[in-house]
C-alpha cells in the first residue's frame, strides 16, 4: 500500500492563501480523515494528493518519492467523487472494466477484477444494468468498485457520500468501513461531516483556513481537544461554552466564577492564565446532568436554567437550556430518564456540572491541560 508524506505544502490562487504551510504524514495502511468547514483547504489538500492540482510550493513523497510533479496516472491512487461520474450508456460491468480496457489489461484478468469487486460490493446482481436503473447508494458503489479494480497503491474519497440520503449514508459508511478492513488498503477520505470521521478513520486531521488544528485518533480528539475550535467541531451535539473568569490559578488546579455566582476548582494547569483573565469552560452534553438532592450534596456545581426546546429522540433526549448568564446549555440523556424528569418547553431545571469532566480554554481558545 502507500505511505505520504506531507512538506510544508502551500498553495495560492492569486492573492489568496488556501493552504498555509501543511506537514503530514499518513502511514501504511492508514485511514486518514480530513475534516473541516466549508473553505478550508481539505479538498484542495486531497487534490495535491492525487495530482490533479500542484501546490505553490513544498513537497509531496508517496512511499518515499516524490511525486509532487507527476501525473496523477503516475501516482498510483484511485480516487472517488462527490458526483459519481458513471459513463450513462454503458452498464456498471463496462464501468467498472473500463480503465482496465484502456490499459488493455487481458480479458480474463478483467473478468476476474471485476467479478471480485463486484461480489465485496454486492454489485454482481447487477452487472447488466446502466446507471439511470440504480440507486443513489449502487451507483456510489460502481463508482468505488472502478476503484478497486485498479488495485491502487491510495484510495482517495472527495465526499463520496454527499449526496445520498441520511439512511443511505449509514449504509455506505459501514460498507466504507469494511471495504478498508478487507483490502488492508491505505484511504484518505475528506468529509465536513464529524460523525463520518469519526466513524470510519484511524486519524483525523482538523483543518480550519488553510492550517493544521489538531491530528490524532478520534476519541484522543474528542477528549483531548487541542484548542477550542477541534472541541468544538468534534461531537454532536457540539461541547458546550460557558464564559467564565479565573479566581485563582497554579500549576495544580484553576479555579474560576461561574455566571458571576458559581465557583469550581478544575484540575487544569493555570500556569498560563491569571486571576481576572476572561477564559472559556467547556463541557460535553452528556456529562451534564440533571441535578437531584443527591447530586446537589456531592460538591457539583449547580446551574439554574429554564428549558428552551426539548427533544426526544427514542433512546436518546436532547434538552437545550439558558438562564440569564448563559445563552446556552445543551445536555444529551437517555430518554427514559428524560421523560421521568417531566422536562419540558419553558419549564426550570437544576443542571449539575462537575468538574471532571470540565475542559477550559484560554484566552488564545488553547485547551489547558491537565493539571500536575
Amino acid at each position: 500500500m502507500a505511505h505520504i508524506q506531507l512538506r510544508n505544502i502551500k498553495k495560492h490562487y492569486g492573492q489568496t492563501e488556501v493552504l498555509k504551510g501543511i506537514d503530514l504524514e499518513i502511514n501504511d495502511r492508514e485511514f486518514v480523515t480530513f475534516v473541516g468547514p466549508s473553505g478550508c483547504g481539505k479538498s484542495t489538500l486531497l487534490r495535491m494528493i492525487s495530482g490533479l492540482e500542484e501546490p505553490s510550493s513544498g513537497t509531496i513523497f508517496i512511499d518515499g518519492e516524490d511525486v509532487t510533479r507527476e501525473a496523477p496516472a503516475d501516482r498510483g491512487i484511485a480516487m472517488v467523487f462527490q458526483s459519481y461520474a458513471l459513463y450513462p450508456q454503458m452498464t456498471v460491468w463496462e464501468n467498472m472494466a473500463f480503465a482496465l480496457n484502456i490499459d488493455k489489461q487481458p480479458k480474463d484478468k478483467v473478468k476476474e477484477k471485476v467479478e471480485l469487486a463486484g461480489k465485496m460490493l454486492k454489485l454482481d446482481h447487477l452487472f447488466d444494468r446502466l446507471p439511470k436503473a440504480l440507486s443513489g447508494g449502487q451507483r456510489q458503489r460502481v463508482a468505488i468498485g472502478r476503484a478497486i479494480v485498479r488495485n491502487p497503491k491510495l484510495f482517495l474519497f472527495d465526499e463520496p457520500l454527499s449526496n445520498l440520503d441520511a439512511e443511505l449514508r449509514v449504509d455506505m459508511r459501514i460498507q466504507i468501513a469494511e471495504l478498508h478492513r478487507s483490502l488492508s488498503a491505505s484511504m484518505v477520505y475528506v468529509t465536513h461531516d464529524q460523525v463520518e470521521a469519526m466513524t470510519l478513520a484511524d486519524k483525523i486531521v482538523v483543518l480550519r483556513d488553510g492550517r493544521i488544528e489538531q491530528v490524532g485518533a478520534p476519541l484522543d480528539l474528542y477528549y483531548h481537544p487541542a484548542n477550542q475550535f477541534v472541541a468544538g467541531f468534534i461531537g454532536s451535539p457540539k461541547m458546550n461554552f460557558i464564559p467564565v473568569t479565573v479566581i485563582s490559578a497554579d500549576a495544580c488546579s484553576t479555579t474560576v466564577s461561574v455566571a458571576d455566582q458559581h465557583q469550581i476548582t478544575i484540575n487544569r494547569d493555570g500556569s498560563t492564565v491569571r486571576p481576572g483573565d476572561h477564559i472559556t469552560l467547556g463541557i460535553r452534553p452528556e456529562h451534564l446532568l440533571v441535578a437531584t438532592p443527591d447530586s446537589m450534596d456531592d460538591g457539583s456545581t449547580v446551574l439554574n436554567m429554564q428549558i428552551n426546546v426539548a427533544e426526544y429522540l427514542g433512546a436518546l433526549s436532547y434538552i437545550h437550556c439558558y438562564s440569564g448568564d448563559i445563552d446556552k446549555l445543551s445536555l444529551m440523556m437517555d430518554g427514559e430518564k428524560a421523560l421521568q424528569h417531566d422536562l419540558k418547553n419553558g419549564a426550570s431545571m437544576a443542571v449539575s456540572l462537575r468538574a471532571e469532566y470540565c475542559h477550559l480554554f484560554d484566552q488564545n481558545t488553547q485547551s489547558l491541560p491537565p493539571a500536575c
